[in-house]
């Protein structure tokens, strides 16, 4: 499988898709449109080690609904992120069985040299 979650009203999120240089086999997923499912985050978790990792604290509602002040499990970062889109680091790529979250440069880079294979 090779899918990308994104957002596409988000410029960093667009800018990364054309620095991949896609081709067709490539699925994309809006998560404004249609949020991540919970199996395909369990993947995801799984091969990065925990729900906190594929958590974005940078969300606005983090602060707005005092999350940053509250004791958060792993079931929490997982409920929140199946709620609201915008609790999710972004994008979240899948290409085959390696997966890279986030807009890190060298994140997308490894991303690129995964899907080019060089």
């Amino acid at each position: 499988m090779k899918k990308i979650y994104h957002l596409s009203s988000c410029n960093t999120n667009q800018r990364i898709l054309k620095e991949l240089e896609l081709g067709d086999d490539v699925e994309l997923q809006d998560i404004k449109k249609e949020n991540i499912d919970e199996k395909t985050l369990d993947f995801i978790m799984e091969k990065v080690g925990s729900y906190e990792a594929l958590f974005s604290k940078r969300a606005m509602k983090y602060r707005s609904m005092g999350l940053n002040e509250m004791e958060l499990s792993e079931d929490d970062f997982k409920k929140y992120m199946l709620e609201e889109y915008t609790f999710l680091k972004r994008p979240f790529i899948i290409f085959d069985d390696e997966v890279f979250i986030g807009n890190a440069k060298k994140t997308v880079e490894a991303a690129k040299k995964s899907y080019h294979g060089s």
